[in-house]
């Protein structure tokens, strides 16, 4: 059973388990490509979303889903990273979605190694190529336990473009298991900002379990400040919070 809660300031949908929240998303994402074959879909990283794209992908094989007209633009990436690196999220995307759908254009911000000019002029050309296709139509996040969207760690100002930032202790310890040791996670990262973001015009915020529960309620009852990065979220007119019961329970 799918539960709306009314009381915060936005509603928000609450599912049994993982597996029927990562059903809901994916279901409001291939709404949207049937909808408009031409979408935008701005995507995320990290364990939440993989059942999501699990769904996607079986939609597409198995029930026509066409994404060959869509184009995704990936919030992040790790700093230093080359792209064909086992850590590395373009290798996450590829692995996981695109090399098993038929998406002939998507981007994930460059980490390769380069000077700090360099990289400011890519994330320049990634805020462009944004622009260029009319703008992100739906973004989906995830939270971490740091607050953050994307890598946007606190301090992060609500009009924050596409840069290079320093990623939080609890962000790289979170990472430390998949790069064998927390000295091997970068301390830095290549992500959209949080103004980047909120020009999407829907954003889809999910969380799983109960480690992000209270962060998911400060970040969705509380006020919204640069110490928490993901309550800006709320600002956005057409944003919605999914959940399942473990990630929902600090609102009871």
């Amino acid at each position: 059973m799918i539960f709306i809660l009314q009381r915060p300031t936005k509603p928000i949908t609450i599912a049994p388990d993982y597996a029927a929240l990562c059903d809901l998303v994916a279901e409001r994402i291939a709404a949207l490509v049937r909808e408009k074959p031409g979408a935008v879909l701005g995507l995320a990283t990290g364990s939440t979303p993989l059942g999501v794209y699990d769904r996607l992908v079986s939609a597409a094989q198995d029930n026509g889903l066409d994404f060959s007209g869509v184009t995704c633009f990936n919030l992040d990436e790790y700093f230093p990273m080359s792209a064909d690196s086992p850590h590395s999220y373009h290798h996450f995307m590829q692995q996981n979605l695109f090399r098993r759908i038929r998406c002939r254009r998507w981007f994930v911000p460059d980490g390769a190694p380069r000077s700090e000019a360099e990289v400011a002029q890519s994330c320049l050309e990634y805020e462009a190529a944004i622009r260029e296709v009319g703008g992100i139509d739906l973004q989906l996040l995830g939270i971490g336990r740091s607050g953050h969207i994307g890598f946007n760690e606190p301090g992060s100002p609500p009009d924050s473009r596409t840069r290079l930032v320093s990623l939080h202790q609890k962000t790289r310890e979170d990472a430390a298991a998949s790069f064998g040791g927390l000295s091997a996670v970068p301390a830095q990262a290549v992500s959209m900002g949080i103004g980047t973001i909120l020009e999407a015009r829907e954003i889809l915020l999910m969380a799983s379990g109960a480690g992000k529960a209270e962060i998911v309620r400060a970040a969705w009852t509380g006020e919204s400040a640069e110490s928490l990065p993901a309550s800006w979220v709320r600002s956005h007119p057409n944003a919605r919070l999914y959940l399942d019961t473990a990630a929902a329970q600090a609102f009871s």
